[in-house]
Formats: structure tokens, C-alpha cells, sequence
């Protein structure tokens, strides 16, 4: 992915452009290793943007929240509530459902993703769904398949285009106030600690999403379409993640003019350290180069950098060698800044 920053006509005023980087850095013991070969002098464009850069906010919590730190400073960049209280009620998938199939203000939404379920001795691990290269036929057979079970509890399936056969959109008010993970959260991971939880008056919703997955796994077990895949030495669909669950709130504008760079996420999935250099090596030379030429033509502009834990945002608060000056006495060590994320 590319930036695009927005370019200003005659007379009219520059949208600060702003850019976020999920996954610069994350909790693995061959993170560290990597970035030490690696920082600073094989990022120096970041290195340079951020001595002319002060930041402006810092959102700490754990590696264990639903709601990765990049999806909070999404929201945050759209005006949502990221306290506490909304862990795991982002509604992305509203969000979608609004842009993509018009759905009504105040509607309850989640995206469901069929995905495949690796069965250990002791626990389930959630597979990378992308992996499942699901084509449009296969993803409608399925969605027409399990829709009878989710509509036993209340829950409509929809196909939308937009978002491709991999991920499906699902109205219902079993997904107003039942927090969900992130599949960036859980992927590679055993599912047993994301899945969702009785909380509250939730409760009877997390049960209902349980006994679905119960029901998809026994449906999907021998269904025609994964022997079908089987035949092919292909991987099956044996279950469905949720997430982006809830309902946009009031006044929810368009997307802001944030663009979310994902590129570190496959290397970082696939435990691979020396493609996680080279991802880091040609962001560094492409939309961290392209901020930094706005921010040299004395733009201002905001580049947030997000981890599993924490997420910080730098913007350009002075221009000129000014900000420069004050950067470089401001700005701690490039590595030492990445490891408090």
C-alpha cells in the first residue's frame, strides 16, 4: 500500500496528511534482534521525520486488549470513544455496512470471516484466512449454507462485494454490545483466550456465538464443498471468526484522511524477521519518505507508529529549522522509541 497524501489547489488550505504504521514493532523474542540490525541508519527517513516532529499523544494498555493500538488511533482519527469501555466495540464492521450496503443509523453490525482452524492436542489455532485464497463461488456456498443457523439467533449474513469472498458482513443486535478481538490479535494464536466472553448483560450474546461456532464446525466437517477442497490439497473451512463488532456512533463522518499502512503485518504473522527488515527497509523509502518531503515543504503533517501495546503520534508542531533544532533534542533514540510500543 502506497500513501496517497492529498495535494491542495491554488488557495486552498493542505489536509494534514497523517500515516499509521500497525505492527512497528511487536512482543516476539526475534523482534528486537532484527530492529537492532536494522535501526537507525536502515531507516533514515524516519529517523530524520521524526526530529522535526513532537508527539502529541501516547495511548498505553497491554498486549492483551481486544482492540490492537492501530485500530484505537484509527478510531481515535475518526472522533470514536477508545476508553475501556470500548474494547472490542469498534465498529468496523458498521462502518463497512454503512459505506457498502447503506445500512441504517444505529444499526448493529459484525464481520464475520470463515477461516480454518488448526486443532492442536491442547487448543485451536487461528490460521491466517488469506491463506484460504476463498473464491467468490466458494464464499457464497458457504455464506448460503450457514445462513439458516445464524438466522436461528437472530443474525442475517451479507455478501458484499467490496470487502472480497473472505470476509462477510452480518447484521444483528447480538453484536450491539458484545466486545470482540481483533483477527489481528489472534492470528497464529490459540483462539481460547479471544473468543468472546459473557460480560454482563452480554452474556446470553457470547453463548449464542459459541453455540454457532459449535454448529459451523460440525456443518463445514463434511461439507461437499471443503471434500471438494480436500481433493484439491486444499486447506478447509472448519470455523468463522468475529470481530468489528457494534454501532457506529452518532455523527460518525467519513474515513479521515489517515492512510494505514499494513505492510509489516505478513512478515510479523509468519515469524519472518528478515522480511520484516525488508518490509520496515521499503516503507522507511516509500510513505515514510513521501511525509517527510510534506513535511520539508513546511506542511504539517502526523505519522503514528503502533505496536501490540502502546501507540504514540508525532505531528509537526513548528516549521523550519526550528523543529528541526527542537527535535533533535527531543526525540529519543529511534529504537528506544519502537521498544516503548
Amino acid at each position: 500500500m502506497s500513501a496517497k497524501f492529498p495535494i491542495a489547489s491554488a488557495g486552498s488550505p493542505l489536509p494534514a496528511p497523517h500515516l499509521l504504521i500497525a505492527f512497528a514493532a511487536c512482543a516476539a523474542e526475534d523482534w528486537l534482534p532484527a530492529m537492532k540490525a536494522l535501526a537507525p541508519q536502515g531507516l533514515p527517513c524516519l529517523s530524520r521525520l521524526l526530529q522535526g516532529m513532537t508527539r502529541v499523544h501516547s495511548d498505553d494498555a497491554d498486549s492483551h486488549t481486544l482492540s490492537p493500538p492501530h485500530e484505537r488511533a484509527l478510531a481515535r482519527a475518526l472522533g470514536w470513544n477508545t476508553g475501556s469501555a470500548r474494547d472490542g466495540l469498534l465498529p468496523w464492521a458498521a462502518l463497512d455496512a454503512a459505506q457498502h450496503l447503506q445500512a441504517a443509523p444505529g444499526s448493529a453490525w459484525a464481520w464475520i470471516t470463515p477461516c480454518h482452524w488448526a486443532m492442536g492436542r491442547e487448543h485451536a489455532t487461528l490460521t491466517d484466512p488469506a491463506a484460504l485464497a476463498l473464491s467468490e463461488s466458494e464464499s457464497r456456498a458457504l455464506l448460503a449454507a450457514m445462513q439458516p443457523y445464524f438466522a436461528t439467533e437472530g443474525i442475517t449474513l451479507h455478501y458484499a462485494e467490496a470487502l472480497g469472498p473472505g470476509r462477510w458482513l452480518a447484521s444483528g443486535e447480538v453484536f450491539r454490545h458484545q466486545p470482540s478481538a481483533s483477527l489481528d490479535r489472534v492470528l497464529g494464536r490459540n483462539v481460547d483466550p479471544w473468543l468472546p466472553k459473557p460480560v454482563g448483560d452480554t452474556g446470553s450474546a457470547a453463548r449464542k456465538i459459541k453455540l454457532l461456532q459449535n454448529e459451523m464446525q460440525m456443518l463445514l466437517y463434511t461439507h461437499p464443498l471443503n471434500e471438494a477442497r480436500a481433493a484439491q490439497g486444499r486447506v478447509a473451512i472448519n470455523s468463522f471468526w468475529l470481530s468489528g463488532t457494534g454501532a457506529l456512533p452518532a455523527g460518525t463522518s467519513q474515513m479521515p484522511s489517515t492512510t494505514v499502512q499494513r505492510s509489516l503485518a505478513p512478515a510479523v504473522f509468519s515469524d519472518d524477521w528478515a522480511a520484516y527488515a525488508r518490509a520496515w527497509t521499503a516503507l522507511d523509502a516509500s510513505d515514510i519518505s513521501a511525509l517527510m518531503s510534506h513535511q520539508r515543504a513546511g506542511h504539517r503533517v502526523t505519522l503514528t507508529l503502533c505496536g501490540e501495546r502502546n501507540a504514540h503520534t508525532f505531528e509537526t508542531r513548528q516549521d523550519g529549522w526550528l523543529a528541526r533544532t527542537v527535535g533533535r533534542f527531543t526525540s529519543p533514540p529511534l529504537l528506544n522509541l519502537l521498544e516503548s510500543l
